[in-house]
Protein backbone atom coordinates (compact mmCIF):
# COMPACT_ATOMS: atom_id res chain seq x y z
CA UNK A 1 0.00 0.00 0.00
CA UNK A 2 1.51 3.76 -0.88
CA UNK A 3 2.27 5.59 1.67
CA UNK A 4 1.24 9.19 2.87
CA UNK A 5 2.56 12.60 3.50
CA UNK A 6 0.96 15.55 4.15
CA UNK A 7 2.95 18.99 3.80
CA UNK A 8 1.84 22.13 5.38
CA UNK A 9 2.71 25.36 3.13
CA UNK A 10 2.75 24.18 -0.24
CA UNK A 11 3.66 26.98 -2.55
CA UNK A 12 7.57 26.82 -3.22
CA UNK A 13 9.50 24.51 -1.20
CA UNK A 14 6.39 22.64 0.37
CA UNK A 15 5.42 22.25 -3.76
CA UNK A 16 9.19 20.90 -4.11
CA UNK A 17 8.26 18.75 -1.00
CA UNK A 18 5.28 17.35 -2.73
CA UNK A 19 6.63 16.78 -6.33
CA UNK A 20 9.81 14.70 -4.74
CA UNK A 21 7.42 12.45 -2.96
CA UNK A 22 5.36 12.02 -5.87
CA UNK A 23 8.05 10.46 -7.66
CA UNK A 24 8.80 8.06 -4.99
CA UNK A 25 4.82 6.73 -5.44
CA UNK A 26 3.87 8.18 -2.23
CA UNK A 27 0.46 9.70 -1.92
CA UNK A 28 0.90 13.62 -1.54
CA UNK A 29 -1.54 15.89 0.06
CA UNK A 30 -0.63 20.04 0.52
CA UNK A 31 -2.35 22.40 3.36
CA UNK A 32 -2.64 25.72 2.39
CA UNK A 33 -4.97 28.80 2.45
CA UNK A 34 -4.58 30.51 -0.89
CA UNK A 35 -6.99 29.27 -4.47
CA UNK A 36 -4.13 29.67 -5.98
CA UNK A 37 -1.54 27.73 -3.96
CA UNK A 38 -4.20 24.91 -4.00
CA UNK A 39 -5.09 25.11 -7.63
CA UNK A 40 -0.78 24.44 -8.05
CA UNK A 41 -1.04 21.34 -5.35
CA UNK A 42 -3.95 19.70 -7.55
CA UNK A 43 -1.96 20.24 -11.06
CA UNK A 44 1.04 18.44 -9.27
CA UNK A 45 -1.47 15.78 -8.68
CA UNK A 46 -1.72 15.69 -5.06
CA UNK A 47 -5.08 16.62 -2.87
CA UNK A 48 -5.50 19.72 -2.15
CA UNK A 49 -6.66 20.96 1.46
CA UNK A 50 -7.64 24.65 2.30
CA UNK A 51 -6.92 24.74 5.87
CA UNK A 52 -4.98 27.20 8.18
CA UNK A 53 -1.93 25.84 9.33
CA UNK A 54 -1.35 27.41 12.32
CA UNK A 55 -5.17 27.24 13.90
CA UNK A 56 -5.37 23.80 15.83
CA UNK A 57 -9.16 23.02 14.86
CA UNK A 58 -8.10 24.02 11.15
CA UNK A 59 -5.01 21.70 10.83
CA UNK A 60 -6.61 18.80 13.03
CA UNK A 61 -9.83 18.72 10.45
CA UNK A 62 -7.29 18.89 7.55
CA UNK A 63 -5.50 16.11 8.50
CA UNK A 64 -8.54 14.15 8.78
CA UNK A 65 -9.81 14.54 5.24
CA UNK A 66 -6.06 13.30 4.58
CA UNK A 67 -6.81 10.15 6.48
CA UNK A 68 -10.11 9.84 5.19
CA UNK A 69 -8.92 10.02 1.56
CA UNK A 70 -5.83 7.52 1.65
CA UNK A 71 -6.86 5.54 4.69
CA UNK A 72 -3.67 7.06 6.64
CA UNK A 73 -1.23 9.22 7.12
CA UNK A 74 2.89 8.55 7.30
CA UNK A 75 4.51 11.85 7.76
CA UNK A 76 4.07 15.43 8.50
CA UNK A 77 6.46 17.78 7.33
CA UNK A 78 6.05 21.41 8.13
CA UNK A 79 7.13 23.84 5.39
CA UNK A 80 5.04 26.68 6.42
CA UNK A 81 6.90 30.59 6.72
CA UNK A 82 5.35 31.20 9.93
CA UNK A 83 6.06 34.65 11.05
CA UNK A 84 3.35 37.28 10.63
CA UNK A 85 5.12 40.47 10.02
CA UNK A 86 3.01 43.74 11.99
CA UNK A 87 1.23 45.69 10.37
CA UNK A 88 3.32 48.54 10.50
CA UNK A 89 5.97 47.16 9.12
CA UNK A 90 9.65 47.24 10.55
CA UNK A 91 13.04 45.33 10.38
CA UNK A 92 12.67 42.25 9.27
CA UNK A 93 13.61 39.31 11.42
CA UNK A 94 12.36 42.28 13.92
CA UNK A 95 14.75 44.88 14.05
CA UNK A 96 16.82 46.04 17.24
CA UNK A 97 15.70 44.88 20.55
CA UNK A 98 15.90 48.58 21.77
CA UNK A 99 13.89 49.38 19.31
CA UNK A 100 11.19 46.63 18.81
CA UNK A 101 7.59 47.01 20.62
CA UNK A 102 5.43 44.12 21.36
CA UNK A 103 3.83 43.64 17.89
CA UNK A 104 7.05 42.87 16.43
CA UNK A 105 7.63 40.45 19.29
CA UNK A 106 4.25 38.53 18.94
CA UNK A 107 4.77 38.73 15.00
CA UNK A 108 8.46 37.37 14.86
CA UNK A 109 8.08 35.50 18.39
CA UNK A 110 5.11 33.97 19.27
CA UNK A 111 3.26 33.54 16.16
CA UNK A 112 6.66 31.00 15.14
CA UNK A 113 6.38 29.15 17.79
CA UNK A 114 3.11 28.96 18.20
CA UNK A 115 2.50 27.55 14.57
CA UNK A 116 5.15 24.62 15.51
CA UNK A 117 3.08 23.85 18.63
CA UNK A 118 -0.12 23.39 16.12
CA UNK A 119 2.35 21.34 13.76
CA UNK A 120 3.24 19.14 16.56
CA UNK A 121 -0.10 18.82 18.50
CA UNK A 122 -1.75 18.42 14.91
CA UNK A 123 0.31 15.87 13.56
CA UNK A 124 1.32 13.48 16.57
CA UNK A 125 -2.53 12.98 16.86
CA UNK A 126 -2.79 12.25 13.09
CA UNK A 127 -0.33 9.60 13.12
CA UNK A 128 -0.52 6.94 16.26
CA UNK A 129 -3.18 5.23 14.06
CA UNK A 130 -0.43 2.78 12.25
CA UNK A 131 1.74 3.05 15.42
CA UNK A 132 4.38 5.25 14.21
CA UNK A 133 5.38 7.98 11.07
CA UNK A 134 7.60 11.04 11.13
CA UNK A 135 6.78 14.84 11.41
CA UNK A 136 9.85 16.71 10.42
CA UNK A 137 9.58 20.79 10.95
CA UNK A 138 11.51 22.80 8.71
CA UNK A 139 13.15 25.58 10.17
CA UNK A 140 16.44 28.17 9.20
CA UNK A 141 20.15 28.52 10.34
CA UNK A 142 18.24 31.42 13.53
CA UNK A 143 16.89 27.64 15.14
CA UNK A 144 20.97 27.31 16.11
CA UNK A 145 22.35 31.09 16.73
CA UNK A 146 20.86 34.59 17.13
CA UNK A 147 21.99 37.79 14.98
CA UNK A 148 21.79 41.44 15.62
CA UNK A 149 18.45 42.38 14.40
CA UNK A 150 17.34 39.16 14.11
CA UNK A 151 16.52 38.42 17.53
CA UNK A 152 13.12 38.36 17.65
CA UNK A 153 13.00 35.85 14.99
CA UNK A 154 15.68 33.52 16.28
CA UNK A 155 13.54 33.50 19.96
CA UNK A 156 10.70 31.70 17.38
CA UNK A 157 13.03 29.74 15.55
CA UNK A 158 15.04 28.25 19.06
CA UNK A 159 11.15 28.03 20.72
CA UNK A 160 10.34 25.69 17.81
CA UNK A 161 13.47 23.89 18.02
CA UNK A 162 13.01 23.13 21.79
CA UNK A 163 9.49 22.18 20.78
CA UNK A 164 10.88 19.91 18.59
CA UNK A 165 13.71 18.36 20.90
CA UNK A 166 10.81 17.72 23.44
CA UNK A 167 8.40 16.01 21.06
CA UNK A 168 10.70 13.96 19.62
CA UNK A 169 11.45 12.67 23.04
CA UNK A 170 7.94 12.11 24.25
CA UNK A 171 6.67 10.21 21.46
CA UNK A 172 9.62 7.73 20.26
CA UNK A 173 8.60 5.48 22.78
CA UNK A 174 5.35 5.52 19.76
CA UNK A 175 7.44 4.69 17.10
CA UNK A 176 7.05 8.58 15.87
CA UNK A 177 10.50 10.17 14.60
CA UNK A 178 9.95 13.99 15.16
CA UNK A 179 12.94 15.66 13.36
CA UNK A 180 13.75 19.29 13.03
CA UNK A 181 15.77 19.73 9.40
CA UNK A 182 17.80 23.63 9.65
CA UNK A 183 18.17 24.79 6.22
CA UNK A 184 21.02 27.48 6.69
CA UNK A 185 20.50 29.89 4.25
CA UNK A 186 18.60 31.24 1.83
CA UNK A 187 16.17 28.92 -0.23
CA UNK A 188 16.21 30.06 -4.20
CA UNK A 189 12.66 30.26 -5.15
CA UNK A 190 10.08 32.52 -6.94
CA UNK A 191 10.50 33.86 -3.44
CA UNK A 192 13.39 35.25 -2.80
CA UNK A 193 14.15 35.59 -6.72
CA UNK A 194 14.27 40.00 -5.81
CA UNK A 195 16.88 40.20 -3.66
CA UNK A 196 18.89 37.11 -4.12
CA UNK A 197 20.10 38.09 -7.47
CA UNK A 198 23.26 38.39 -8.40
CA UNK A 199 24.13 35.75 -5.20
CA UNK A 200 26.16 32.75 -6.21
CA UNK A 201 24.06 30.04 -6.55
CA UNK A 202 26.09 27.25 -4.49
CA UNK A 203 25.50 30.05 -1.83
CA UNK A 204 21.54 29.22 -1.62
CA UNK A 205 19.71 26.33 -0.60
CA UNK A 206 18.30 24.58 -3.83
CA UNK A 207 14.72 23.36 -2.69
CA UNK A 208 14.95 19.46 -4.42
CA UNK A 209 18.36 19.23 -2.80
CA UNK A 210 16.18 20.09 0.57
CA UNK A 211 13.19 17.84 -0.67
CA UNK A 212 15.79 14.81 -0.82
CA UNK A 213 16.63 16.26 3.37
CA UNK A 214 13.33 15.68 4.16
CA UNK A 215 13.05 12.09 2.38
CA UNK A 216 15.75 10.90 3.91
CA UNK A 217 14.42 11.50 7.26
CA UNK A 218 10.71 10.68 6.53
CA UNK A 219 12.24 7.36 5.70
CA UNK A 220 14.95 6.44 8.24
CA UNK A 221 13.97 3.09 10.08
CA UNK A 222 13.12 3.00 14.06
CA UNK A 223 16.83 2.21 14.40
CA UNK A 224 18.42 5.26 13.20
CA UNK A 225 16.27 7.91 13.91
CA UNK A 226 18.03 11.36 13.16
CA UNK A 227 16.38 13.87 15.63
CA UNK A 228 18.22 17.43 14.26
CA UNK A 229 20.06 17.98 10.32
CA UNK A 230 20.87 20.79 9.10
CA UNK A 231 21.95 21.40 5.22
CA UNK A 232 24.64 24.65 4.20
CA UNK A 233 25.13 24.85 0.88
CA UNK A 234 29.11 25.15 0.07
CA UNK A 235 28.80 28.37 -0.92
CA UNK A 236 27.34 30.06 2.52
CA UNK A 237 29.65 30.56 5.77
CA UNK A 238 29.00 27.02 8.08
CA UNK A 239 29.86 27.10 12.20
CA UNK A 240 30.60 24.67 13.80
Amino acid sequence: MSKTVVVLGARNLGGAIIDHFLARSWNAAGVARSEDTLSGVRSRGALALEADASDLDSLRGALAAARERFGSIDAVVNAVTAYKAPRGGGAFGGGELAQADLDAFRGWTVAVAEQAFVFLSAGAEALPERGGGALVQITGGSSQRAYPGRGLWAAGAFATRALVQAAAQELRGQGIHVALLAVNATIESPKTEAFTRGVAPDALADMREVAGAVAFLVEQGARAFTHELTVTPAGERWIP
